[in-house]
């Protein structure tokens, strides 16, 4: 009786020291997608008479700039602190915002994505990294797939009021819009400033047992020992995963537009796909104990393939069904892939490993962007998001020898305390 009732006693203090560490995460969350341009940010470009072309080129652009710029934010946020890094990126992503509602030249818009891809830098794997160390440090991350999955609900579900108010404050202007989403923007980088506490990579919280031998390690060597075959396919595979799914949802505005569909009409499709995408993510707990993340990926890319197959018929309801349908289930692997990440990697390098890991997803996604957007500029929008259809499906196959031989993803080197005890 008595073991029990400290068993609960336990529990309780975990679940409270999680709710502490939470509660600020899941504000800044809300606030930090509050951007009211993005489900209507492309039909805004062309506005600004930027072609099809220009504007695949625009993110294409600022994906591999956020790519290239992952390793070195991901060591200055290991140095200088997660926290810092954090709030670098999002006020550099505000300004550009404000730029690109008072500039309309192409040259320009080309130095803001820029910029803006520098600030996603700053802000990838920052983020997680300090989230999961701050549960680390409050031994509390056995929770973390159910926390993940409702710190992307909140942030999904908002983005998805944020795109039907964007809808709307179009009417009035788009200064409105952009400037509406800068100050969130700040205004999420206050709650961080006030509520979050900073977490450098030589705070090392979870290497308790192995920090002693690789302290001086760099960030290379430490992905090295880390990266089992197994490993690098799931960095691979996700990073397919997301060029499928980020190109998808963005060009979803074009087909749309172009199969008949309103602006009004393309901004609730929009939000009504960050809704569902939102609401996943909740079952991702359930999916990891039941099915785990080795299924659940195949499933994802597969889903996408018939999304995109499905937007190739060239009918706008279809469309709008396999958009709605279809579009969360990736963010079911996304919440539980993260998992996967972080208990590969050590506290000491986490920033600076998410980083290389979020380089290769950028890299791979600002080359889906571009090869979607010539497939869409050469062979139609519908035509186009069909033969798309190839990466997931190619994703899926480079998978497959993980799912059959059970190859092992993660190591044993450097797992929190509370999860080997569990």
């Amino acid at each position: 009786m008595t073991s029990t009732t400290e068993a609960l006693d336990g529990s309780a203090a975990v679940d409270d020291a999680a709710r502490s560490v939470t509660r600020p995460f899941y504000v800044y969350a809300v606030l930090a997608n509050t951007l009211f341009q993005r489900g209507v940010f492309v039909l805004f470009l062309y506005q600004r008479g930027f072609s099809v072309g220009q504007v695949a080129l625009l993110q294409t652009l600022l994906y591999l700039v956020s790519g290239v710029a992952e390793l070195p934010t991901g060591v200055i946020a290991d140095r200088i602190g997660r926290r810092a890094s954090i709030v670098i990126g999002q006020v550099l992503i505000a300004g550009c915002l404000l730029g690109q509602a008072g500039f309309s030249n192409y040259w320009v818009f080309l130095a803001l994505f820029i910029g803006q891809g520098v600030g996603m830098a700053c802000v990838s794997g920052s983020d997680t990294a300090l989230l999961y160390d701050l549960l680390v440090r409050r031994g509390a991350t056995a929770g973390y797939v159910r926390i993940k999955s409702r710190f992307t609900m909140l942030g999904t579900v908002t983005s998805g009021v944020a795109i039907v108010l964007g809808g709307q404050l179009q009417q009035i202007s788009w200064g409105v819009v952009y400037v509406g989403s800068a100050a969130c923007l700040v205004l999420a980088v206050v709650v961080l400033m006030s509520r979050v506490p900073e977490i450098r990579g030589a705070d090392a919280v979870d290497e308790q047992g192995g920090a002693e031998g690789h302290g001086d390690a760099t960030a290379w060597r430490a992905m090295l020992r880390v990266a089992t075959p197994a490993l690098v396919t799931l960095v691979v595979v996700s990073g397919l995963m997301h060029a499928t799914l980020t190109p998808y949802i963005i060009f979803t505005q074009k087909t749309l537009s172009d199969q008949g569909a309103g602006t009004a009409l393309v901004s609730v499709v929009i939000a009504a796909g960050f809704f569902a995408g939102g609401l996943t993510p909740l079952l991702s707990d359930r999916a990891d104990r039941r099915i785990g993340y080795r299924v659940i990926v195949p499933v994802s890319l597969l889903t996408l393939a018939v999304a995109l197959g499905l937007s190739g018929l060239g009918l706008v309801w279809v469309t709008i069904a396999a958009f709605l349908v279809l579009v969360g289930i990736p963010e079911i692997t996304a919440v539980l892939v993260d998992n996967v990440f972080n208990e590969a990697v050590p506290s000491r390098h986490r920033a600076s490993l998410l980083s290389m890991i979020a380089f290769v997803e950028s890299a791979l996604i600002g080359t889906g962007y571009l090869v979607l957007g010539a497939l869409m500029d050469g062979l139609g929008s519908s035509v186009g998001m069909a033969t798309y259809a190839a990466v997931p499906l190619l994703a899926c196959l480079l998978w497959l020898p993980v799912l059959f031989r059970g190859a092992r993803v993660t190591t044993e080197i450097e797992k929190p305390a509370d999860q080997k005890a569990s």
